[in-house]
């Protein structure tokens, strides 16, 4: 099977490059390569491939600023997956990644995947706006895949943590926050058997259970210093979204109800925390992973 992933350059991308099953013919391309907005682009990408599965991992994912710069926001997360789902249809099935940020949080349950959305922020909307273009021109041939708090051993939330731990002699991290964080090589696992099951639809993925943005944090600098990452860390202080203003406004509560999920694949989510020792793993010999 040809399979074209965009957003290649990013931790989620990488790790759906590490995920390829056996058999897959890959084509990853990052930003500078394609650009997935630009419909001549695609349509040159698509007439040279011919992909038969297209997995879009391209996004602007800055939450914060995209609030200074929705244009740019616009353009990478609705734009690009409208002209991606122009491109596959007849063609190719699309597995397009979207967010928990298309709701407000003020639920106060996990969301399904047939839950009301509101979102907050700049970031959110546009997001929500690609998954809609995406349903509307691919009608039966896409799967979108809502995901939370995604991170890798290289990027996201752990990966700053560790930054910060081995630099600042205090951090000070939200705990009114809640959600689930998601490692990036269980998503594309789930994006690769979304795929290839040609699953229609909306679809849920996030590791299992719950956390706070403080309890990730202090889980974090656990398992850094019992693989030895880290030989000491600075204190972790909890503190409300209220003293740590960002641009953009957050969902408190962004859990979301994965079991649907599960049950097409026949599979389950890990817990978040077994997941995060399994990705700080291989930092202990030096070494990172997606």
């Amino acid at each position: 099977m040809r399979v074209l992933i965009t957003g290649a350059g990013g931790q989620l991308g990488r790790a759906l490059c590490a995920a390829a099953p056996p058999g897959a013919q890959v084509r990853a391309l990052g930003r500078a390569e394609l650009d997935v907005a630009d419909a001549d682009a695609v349509r040159s990408v698509f007439a040279a491939f011919a992909p038969e599965l297209v997995i879009n991992a391209a996004a602007y994912t800055r939450v914060d600023e995209a609030e200074g710069a929705p244009e740019d926001a616009a353009r990478a997360n609705t734009l690009g997956p409208a002209v991606l789902a122009a491109a596959c249809r007849d063609a190719a099935w699309l597995v397009h990644v979207s967010t928990d940020f298309v709701f407000d949080g003020r639920q106060g349950s996990p969301y399904g995947a047939q839950a009301q959305p509101n979102p907050l922020s700049v970031y959110g909307r546009t997001k929500l706006a690609g998954e809609s273009a995406v349903l509307r021109e691919l009608p039966g041939g896409a799967a979108v895949v809502r995901a939370s708090w995604l991170y890798s051993a290289a990027g996201g939330f752990a990966a700053r943590m560790l930054a910060l731990m081995r630099t600042r002699p205090e951090l000070r991290v939200v705990s009114d926050q809640v959600g689930a964080p998601t490692h990036a090589a269980g998503l594309a696992g789930t994006l690769w058997a979304l795929g290839m099951r040609r699953a229609p639809g909306l679809w849920h993925w996030c590791d299992s259970g719950v956390a706070s943005w403080y309890d990730f944090a202090v889980a974090v600098a656990e398992e850094a210093q019992r693989l030895r990452i880290l030989a000491a860390v600075p204190p972790l202080v909890p503190i409300g979204s209220a003293d740590y203003p960002a641009r953009a406004a957050r969902p408190s509560y962004s859990v979301l109800d994965k079991r649907a999920t599960e049950a097409a694949l026949g599979t389950t989510a890990p817990h978040w925390r077994t997941a995060l020792r399994a990705t700080l793993a291989p930092l202990a010999g030096g070494g990172a992973q997606p």
